[in-house]
């Protein structure tokens, strides 16, 4: 028969034992010696807190031969019997494969029999959460007013998904996340009655990843006490969970913190091109940032690194504004790998948004920065067609200007520009859309599509680029004004005309432009742009 594994092994067989929960043992303990155990308990939190553990404490606590009124002797025949399994009047039911109204159906049938050999039947009802409306109903009554020798142990990890109904029917516990300190001492106090040599600083790794929960913590353990045998070191606990320290993480929020964003690109490229997990790289470098956030905020006691990054980030600390550094939690905390696991644009876009944020954009441009296109003469356009002597000459237009001083593009990788650069007139919808043909976003091949061919540019009013989709093809329009989409094509407009436009989508019947001087009021356009139709 295989040894039980070390969770099983060393799962509390008294309260004093439950660890971390401190403020639920006592009341139960005071409970006990009074004799004012009620019939109904609701126990919840997060998982691996000593839920269960706890029921089948309270129900050999209960029926103990020896004394009844505290701590479960762990010698009698009962509390044998209830912790090897075998006692007839511990009933577990598991909610999740038992949800339906005929398994509560049964459990009440079976409730009037007596004990068969206890002084209480226990019904611990394990995920209580998962049973169904009817089911919470048929409970109803049984557990306001069971039969003198029943009692409930309700245990969940939703316990906003249980009926108040049933909530104000119970006496609720509410078991917490297991500190650092205190699972890091379980631990130590496990290893030493195993015989498990192990570093400090590799069980403190161990508590700071089982957030909370004493059995993630306890497999683990024995995780690494197989991998390594009967040794736990640091270096032991970082391979096995893939947190292999890279310096260039460090590096890189050194760069944010200067605003160097070349030194922190070609840290990003380092790691892809060395086949790091670049996943795993931009958690690194966000626990970092959290950190520098929280010795920006004078909260050092609840960072959770080694003393060694503690004191580089110290050294960092003064160099970077707050500003700077919420901006970057920010964009590292959201990175989104999904597309492509070995992509590194999410990392270099965060690290863009961290070093330069969107408020800085209007700053003067450096030498990296692509300038507006000089304007061609008026002589270098196609020559008008010829008129008739009938036709009459049309009103010359009223000339316009550029902007005085027309803000910085961003740059954007655009991989070619138009042979022939075209002169761009701001406001001068009809160029813009002979010149979107010729964008290019390498990054996000799609964009250059729908630019090209899903939509028709409308208009340009209020320093916005009005691009119309038809009804038929609002897949297009709601993929391209996601945020990261909307942004490069922004970004690509600019980098062709020279000015910061910004995007905005409408539905169009036909597809076609929507003259500028449109004669409808505001409230009419703005209900067609949201999918309305105008009915005459």
């Amino acid at each position: 028969m295989p040894a039980p594994v070390l969770y099983r092994k060393w799962r509390p067989q008294t309260l004093s034992q439950v660890v971390g929960q401190e403020h639920v043992t006592r009341t139960l303990l005071n409970a006990l010696a009074t004799s004012r155990v009620s019939h109904a308990y609701l126990f919840c939190g997060p998982r691996g807190t000593g839920k269960t553990s706890t029921a089948r404490i309270l129900a050999k606590a209960v029926n103990c031969t020896v004394d009844g009124k505290g701590e479960p002797c762990a010698t009698c025949p009962m509390c044998l019997s209830i912790a090897e399994g075998r006692a007839l009047d511990l009933i577990e039911i598991d909610a999740a494969s038992n949800r339906g109204i005929d398994d509560i159906r049964g459990l009440r049938e079976k409730i009037n029999f007596a004990p068969a050999e206890a002084r209480y039947k226990v019904y611990v009802v394990d995920e209580v959460h998962m049973l169904t409306d009817h089911a919470f109903n048929a409970l109803l009554k049984t557990l306001e007013e069971p039969p003198p020798y029943a009692i409930f142990i309700l245990a969940t990890t939703e316990v906003h998904k249980v009926p108040v109904t049933i909530l104000s029917r119970c006496q609720r516990f509410d078991f917490r996340r297991i500190s650092q300190r205190a699972l890091q001492d379980y631990l130590a106090r496990i290893c030493d009655t195993e015989g498990i040599g192990f570093e400090d600083a590799g069980l403190e790794l161990i508590a700071r990843c089982a957030h909370g929960s004493a059995r993630d913590a306890v497999n683990l353990l024995e995780q690494v006490e197989v991998a390594y045998g009967q040794q736990v070191g640091l270096a032991g606990v970082e391979e096995m969970l893939g947190l292999t320290s890279d310096p260039r993480a460090m590096r890189l929020v050194r760069a944010i913190a200067a605003g160097q964003l070349k030194e922190g690109m070609t840290s990003i490229q380092d790691v892809r091109e060395d086949g790091g997990n670049l996943t795993q790289f931009g958690r690194e470098v966000a626990s970092y940032l959290r950190a520098l956030l929280l010795l920006k905020a004078g909260a050092e006691d609840a960072i959770e690194l080694p003393d060694e990054s503690i004191m580089e980030l110290k050294g960092v600390a003064p160099n970077i504004a707050m500003g700077t550094v919420v901006a970057a939690v920010r964009a590292f905390t959201h990175l989104d790998f999904r597309g492509d696991q070995g992509s590194s644009l999410p990392l270099e876009l965060a690290l863009l948004d961290a070093v330069a944020p969107p408020a800085a954009t209007t700053a003067a441009p450096d030498a990296s920065t692509p300038q507006p296109r000089p304007k061609v003469e008026p002589a270098s356009r196609p020559a008008p067609p010829v008129r008739s002597a009938t036709t009459p000459m049309p009103q010359a237009p009223p000339e316009r200007r550029p902007p005085a001083t027309p803000p910085a593009p961003q740059q954007v990788d655009v991989a070619s520009r138009p042979a022939s650069p075209i002169a761009f007139t701001p406001g001068d919808a009809d160029q813009l859309r002979q010149m979107i043909k010729e964008v290019r976003v390498p990054q996000m091949k799609f964009i250059e599509s729908l630019l090209r061919n899903g939509c028709s540019v409308e208009r340009i009013e209020d320093n916005h680029v009005v691009l119309g989709f038809r009804a038929a093809l609002l897949s297009h329009k709601e993929r391209i004004e996601k945020p990261e989409a909307l942004r490069m094509a922004e970004m690509a407009i600019q980098e062709l005309t020279g000015i910061a436009y910004r995007i905005r989508c409408l539905v169009v019947e036909n597809g076609a432009p929507t003259p500028a001087g449109d004669a409808r009021g505001h409230l009419v356009r703005a209900a067609m742009e949201a999918g309305a139709k105008q009915v005459t």
